[in-house]
């Protein structure tokens, strides 16, 4: 967590070397080579006392891991961008190391994905658990730094009324694995002009 505690803004790269971008009808999100358009960056939320973040977009909108299947018969879920009246667990992503990128885990198990194919596939942002080896590195997402916090993070607390144990329709796995403590994460993050080691 240490790493985006002193990031203020990042763009997210998938394994096929796309952004993460907002869509500019303020609800959908999806990947574009060109990272330097305005809708690429997204300001990092910190929830206290957790090693959770939330992701908000240049229209104010978190990125948001719904229970709306993308396809029906499919298995991913869709990734928009919300912001609801009250706060909820599918605004919040657990960053998880592995090697010198990271995946992002949603509080019931799935991961944030990148899919690649034909369309409606191509270009596409899930959330899902990777079923075969073929896609186990679409779930996999390099940190490119933005602009750096200044001053320490202020938490973003627990709204009053967040049920923190609300879900979604569908449930969790039961094979789920437990949340891991990330706090020796070192990463590289990217900017065009600046390469910082963050530890």
């Amino acid at each position: 967590m240490e790493f985006f505690e002193k990031a203020e803004v990042v763009r997210l790269r998938s394994h096929h070397n796309k952004y993460l971008l907002a869509d500019d009808d303020k609800e959908g999100v999806f990947q574009d080579r060109n990272g330097t358009y305005k809708n690429a960056k997204w300001s990092v939320e910190i929830v206290e006392g957790t090693n959770l973040i939330r992701l908000k977009s240049c229209y104010e909108k978190y990125l948001t891991a719904s229970n709306k299947p993308f396809l029906l018969g499919a298995t991913g879920m869709k990734v928009v961008q919300t912001l609801p009246t009250r706060l909820n667990s599918s605004l919040s992503w657990e960053p998880i190391r592995q090697g010198a990128q990271l995946r992002l885990r949603t509080r019931y198990g799935q991961f944030l994905r990148a899919n690649k194919g034909l369309p409606p596939w191509r270009h596409s942002i899930t959330h899902d658990v990777p079923h075969r080896s073929s896609s186990a590195n679409w779930i996999l997402w390099n940190v490119d730094l933005v602009q750096l916090r200044l001053t320490p993070p202020k938490p973003i607390t627990t709204h009053p009324s967040e049920d923190p144990t609300e879900s979604p329709s569908h449930s969790p796995p039961s094979h789920s694995p437990p949340y891991q403590d990330d706090a020796s994460f070192s990463i590289y993050l990217r900017s065009p002009h600046l390469l910082t080691k963050v530890r």
